[in-house]
């Protein structure tokens, strides 16, 4: 990572925009995110280095948490974003709950105090390692993302268990950006369609296991 001084960041009006809220530009150039100079952090720990403010992580959560007063079930923060020990406080501090998508992400959450009912298995491509954890570690809920995933969930989770899951339904709705980044649209790798009947196909097979419940 290079430290670079405002003005070279960008030449538009909105310099910062690509930057935490809490980023300043600094008298004698250079930049401050959450009053602390990242000049004063590159000389400290060197780069690369992750910089986050727990002030603006702690608002954005609030943020969705407020946007959604009635939800029946928890707001989730994806790990796969970025996860460490301190952002498992936070998210867990500020009453959301966690979408991890491997067993090892998982683990650093529980073992951080992370409720495990409330942090959801996610991910297309689920080791048996990874239900093994879920399972073990009494993970609130698990994501279906394809039809071969039922059988072996309700075959891990054994004949006396029970276990919630959902499914990863593709709504054919396409919602802007690069093809190669769109996740909503019918002719992609993830989840269960609506309109080929798939996800459809997938509920009435997850209703026929008593393991399971949706």
């Amino acid at each position: 990572m290079t430290i670079t001084t405002l003005p070279e960041i960008a030449a538009g009006a909105d310099e910062l925009s690509i930057w935490p809220a809490s980023t300043i530009p600094l008298p004698h150039g250079g930049l401050a995110v959450g009053g602390v100079s990242l000049t004063d952090i590159a000389e400290r720990f060197d780069t690369p280095a992750y910089v986050l403010d727990e002030g603006e992580v702690r608002e954005r959560c609030r943020a969705y948490r407020d946007a959604f007063p009635d939800t029946t079930g928890d707001v989730l923060y994806a790990a796969k974003a970025f996860l460490s020990r301190a952002m498992v406080r936070w998210v867990r501090e500020e009453g959301l709950g966690l979408d991890v998508c491997s067993a090892g992400e998982l683990e650093l959450a529980v073992t951080a105090g992370f409720p495990p009912e409330r942090i959801v298995l996610h991910g297309n491509a689920k080791s048996p390692r990874d239900l093994e954890v879920a399972l073990r570690l009494g993970v609130g809920r698990i994501v279906i993302d394809s039809p071969s995933e039922i059988a072996r969930i309700a075959a891990v989770v054994g004949p006396e268990g029970r276990q919630k899951v959902m499914v990863r339904v593709v709504p054919g709705v396409s919602a802007g950006g690069h093809d190669k980044i769109r996740t909503g649209t019918d002719d992609q790798k993830f989840g269960l369609s609506l309109t080929d009947g798939g996800a459809q196909h997938a509920i009435a097979k997850i209703l026929s296991q008593p393991q399971l419940q949706l």
